[in-house]
């Protein structure tokens, strides 16, 4: 028996995220409120797509958009495709500023899909085809699951563990008009890092974990970083200047992924003046993960832990 599909449309909302959180490379997220929201349906012949907000005018209209190409990965996970599905985004989350906009299309794709199918497919094998498509789980384990994520990869594929946060944790974010990309941001680090460096970063990734979920107060601490952003600090300058702006005056300031944008985890001075050159924004942490609509895909019990491998 083949796979069937909903006929009414399905809705998600999908968070931007920041990954790395200083010390945190590749392995530490955050979810923030600053959503894209998708819907689609079920139609006759092809997938289409409508893109309003971010990335008007710019972004694929057809199967080559981010979103389409994660939704057919997933039905074919799933066993089957269904003829066309007409995808509708409304896009907050800045395109290449270091938010998660890739990620947010990605989980958005494969959670569409998901309720397209009527909600099969566990939140375990959802990271798991995410990670594959983005090539990392930093970014698509928190806009998946929400709030504070560590994020690894075994031999099966991508797990991660979602953790609560401080309610003191409200974070700010510095976004520029300038994008970046992250295979540039990759490019500027070196094959190596000094074993003093790597130790540090490890002390600094446990502290940051306490930090983000009980003491806020340690924040500044535990963002201290010497693996990446002082290599990718040359190919943004005003990055570098505004994370050590914020820094000077004991504001917990860090590069939000792969940059430009700046991430402030804890509070930022009333009177601080980033310059014209940066767009401020208070965030709360969402907790939510990517939610979707319509034919739900039940989130109410899901487990703390997506895991690559079944258990």
């Amino acid at each position: 028996m083949g796979l069937t599909f909903v006929s009414e449309p399905v809705r998600v909302r999908t968070p931007a995220t920041s990954a790395n959180l200083g010390p945190g490379f590749d392995a530490l997220g955050l979810a923030l409120s600053l959503h894209d929201d998708l819907s689609a349906r079920v139609t006759g012949d092809r997938f289409t797509v409508s893109v309003s907000g971010e990335g008007a005018g710019e972004l694929p209209r057809d199967e080559t958009h981010l979103v389409v190409r994660a939704m057919l990965r997933t039905f074919d996970e799933l066993g089957g495709r269904p003829p066309g599905v007409a995808v509708e985004c409304v896009n907050r989350i800045p395109q290449a500023r270091g938010l998660g906009s890739s990620s947010a299309a990605i989980v958005g794709g494969v959670q569409l899909a998901r309720a397209l199918a009527g909600g099969q497919m566990s939140d375990t094998d959802a990271l798991r085809i995410a990670a594959e498509l983005e090539g990392h789980p930093d970014n698509v384990a928190p806009c998946l699951l929400g709030g504070f994520t560590i994020a690894w990869t075994e031999e099966s594929g991508a797990r991660a563990v979602r953790l609560g946060t401080a309610a003191g944790v409200r974070p700010t974010i510095f976004v520029p008009q300038e994008r970046g990309l992250t295979s540039t941001a990759r490019a500027a680090l070196p094959p190596s890092v000094p074993h003093a460096d790597a130790a540090f970063n490890a002390g600094r990734s446990a502290l940051l974990v306490h930090a983000l979920g009980a003491d806020p107060g340690l924040l500044f601490a535990a963002t201290e970083d010497r693996l990446h952003q002082a290599y990718r600090a040359g190919g943004m300058p005003g990055t570098a200047a505004l994370v050590d702006a914020l820094r000077s005056l004991g504001v917990a300031a860090v590069v939000s992924g792969a940059g430009p944008t700046v991430l402030a985890l804890s509070p930022v001075p009333a009177d601080f003046d980033p310059g014209t050159a940066w767009r401020a924004e208070t965030l709360s942490v969402d907790v939510a993960g990517a939610l979707a609509g319509g034919s739900m895909v039940e989130h109410a019990e899901r487990d703390p832990v997506a895991a690559g491998r079944q258990s």
